[in-house]
């Protein structure tokens, strides 16, 4: 199985490009992003575009992959619902129509996060984002991420979120004790996204416990 990876420098997207690397059954990786991951594999390529806004990329870049690993993210906190949809319903969205484009029976398993569908503005966009993502790919997967424990130093490129991180991690454990279904661990995030892939899954929309139990050795 060949991947394309979006946002492999986010924290997310950190702890799948290390899984999808590590997995004899991934024989190659291609990542999107506006910077390098600063990695060297044998299985790693790299495309790199200062605009992400521009689809216009040849397709033969984007051919002979089987699926889309979609990690990129922004927070809502102080955005309007225009500038959050254009960064989250729109940048996915204009990846996949590509993406579909070049290869319609592609695989797209997409981040998104526990509350999708409630009655916050993000929850709403992430929802439409979701919907549009269902309806376009036949083999498509949501992943409804809740709290992220980081195994190996992934970080966020975001200060706020480098910062609570920092302020929670050594609770992340506790948490997971009494909370078992509501974090999960970078490792397990990305066996998850890529068994979905491979050989996927009992649902379309897959929350918390569901990765889980996709993502356990």
């Amino acid at each position: 199985m060949k991947v394309i990876l979006f946002g492999a420098t986010g924290m997310v997207g950190q702890g799948v490009l290390r899984e999808c690397l590590r997995d004899d059954g991934v024989g190659g990786v291609l990542t999107v992003g506006r910077r390098s991951t600063g990695r060297t594999n044998p299985k790693l390529r790299e495309l790199v575009r200062k605009d992400l806004f521009d689809f216009g990329v040849a397709g033969a870049e984007l051919q002979g992959y089987d699926a889309c690993f979609f990690c990129l993210g922004v927070s809502s906190a102080g955005m309007s619902e225009t500038d959050y949809t254009r960064l989250t319903f729109d940048l996915t969205v204009g990846w996949a129509q590509t993406l579909a484009r070049v290869n319609p029976a592609l695989t797209f398993v997409y981040v998104s996060g526990a509350g999708t569908g409630g009655k916050a503005m993000w929850a709403q966009v992430k929802k439409r984002t979701e919907d549009a993502l269902l309806a376009l790919f036949p083999s498509s997967y949501m992943v409804r991420l809740s709290a992220l424990r980081a195994m190996h130093g992934e970080v966020s490129k975001t200060r706020w979120t480098r910062i609570g991180y920092a302020v929670l991690r050594p609770l992340l454990p506790l948490a997971r004790a009494i909370a078992p279904e509501a974090v999960i661990s970078t490792e397990e995030l990305g066996r998850a996204m890529i068994r979905a892939a491979r050989q996927g899954a009992p649902k379309r929309v897959l929350e918390p416990r569901d990765l889980r139990a996709l993502g356990a050795l």
